[in-house]
């Protein structure tokens, strides 16, 4: 009999990385992204990377970095120490036994399970989820730098390189009139060389969303994404059903329950799935699945992580067959710095499936030190400690 591969150490750090400009977001303007990333170590020597990414702090959700780290550094890592690195969905269902919530914590670990599962077989972790039908997807852009004119050169720079051709405009701080003014701009700017989409992150009443849908749907913008709290799944609803234009589910989205309560609610005509959100890649591919029954639209959305994270992401979409209204995995290219060794390759609107074992990624050692917060300090939760 082969020996049991165990886990022997966790550890886990906290990188902050300037933004290339001011991401403006209903909730907050970024500068800065702040990413968890966690090194599994097993007992024959074999590592395992993950990342747990949020958005603006606690200003978006429930998970700050900071208890990202605590949660896995008190909670989680003590519990998987010594357990066979192999058995991946036993780690996962102990995790769900002993720590509620947490999502974004246990996406972290759950990625470094995967990966480190992955580069012992010599297989990618697409592969482990039966395999990849794709090796690049189409990638929107958000353009959210709350200026008119700007995100339009930003935009015609990017049709012109041939980086992207799909946008996601963040609005939602503004009048509703405003922003459906601020969209019009955009979409007669860029006209039928590219498709424009919004993003309101809650910000917006159900009377608002009413006029908002209607005002966007006249000026050409073809999907709205969560428009009002992700509570009011009776608002939802009634906006999916009243309008043409598609409506998005991404803050009501945490998780495979979640996903099942909106579809029966028929409060979305798409789901954006994001793996942090849901709790990690095969709660990922439980909402995907739910969408797919419930003959929803797909897309694979981005908590803004760094090329860890989005590698990750991109392993599990390579295995979905149609995603209707493509990715928005362009996280990396809002950093100052791409902390990987071997960078995401973007061009011709798609973005590339990353190859090579485990999720195709190889972090960079200087990068990571040079972001790194505490002084370069990580902590480590060792088995027999």
């Amino acid at each position: 009999m082969s020996p049991v591969t165990k886990i022997d150490q966790i550890e886990t750090m906290i990188l902050d990385i300037p933004t290339i400009r001011g991401h403006v977001l209903s909730m907050a303007t970024m500068r800065v992204q702040t990413a968890v990333l966690v090194r599994v170590t097993f007992s024959d020597g074999s590592e395992g990377i993950g990342e747990g990414t949020t958005i603006g702090g606690l200003s978006y959700g429930a998970e700050s970095p900071e208890s990202i780290r605590s949660a896995i550094d008190t909670y989680i890592a003590p519990v998987l120490l010594g357990r066979d690195g192999d058995d991946v969905n036993g780690a996962l269902q102990l995790v769900d036994r002993l720590v509620k919530g947490n999502r974004i914590a246990r996406t972290a670990v759950e990625i470094a399970l995967w990966d480190g599962l992955g580069k012992r077989l010599g297989v990618p972790v697409a592969q482990l989820f039966g395999g990849a039908v794709h090796d690049r997807l189409p990638v929107a852009w958000t353009l959210a730098s709350g200026n008119s004119e700007t995100d339009i050169a930003e935009a015609r720079e990017m049709i012109e390189t041939r980086r992207h051709n799909v946008f996601k405009l963040k609005i939602g701080k503004r009048t509703v009139r405003e922003d459906v003014a601020h969209v019009a701009r955009i979409k007669q700017a860029v006209g039928d060389t590219a498709s424009v989409r919004v993003d309101i992150n809650t910000a917006w009443s159900l009377q608002e969303a009413r006029w908002g849908l209607k005002g966007l749907q006249e000026v050409g913008c073809e999907l709205v994404e969560q428009p009002v709290p992700a509570r009011s799944r009776r608002a939802m609803a009634e906006l999916a059903q009243g309008y043409e234009i598609a409506v998005m589910a991404d803050e009501a989205l945490n998780g495979p329950e979640d996903a099942l309560e909106v579809a029966n609610a028929r409060a979305a005509d798409v789901f954006a799935v994001k793996v942090a959100q849901s709790g990690g890649l095969k709660r990922a591919a439980e909402v995907v699945a739910i969408g797919q029954a419930a003959g929803l639209g797909l897309y694979g959305g981005t908590m803004l992580e760094t090329g860890l994270g989005t590698a990750a992401a991109l392993q599990l979409f390579a295995t979905v067959e149609t995603l209707h209204w493509g990715t928005e995995f362009f996280g990396p290219l809002l950093l100052t710095e791409d902390i990987l060794a071997n960078p995401i390759v973007y061009r011709d609107f798609c973005v590339e499936i990353p190859t090579g074992p485990g999720i195709g990624a190889t972090l960079d050692p200087d990068k990571i030190d040079f972001f790194r917060r505490d002084g370069g300090r990580t902590r480590k939760t060792v088995a027999g400690a």
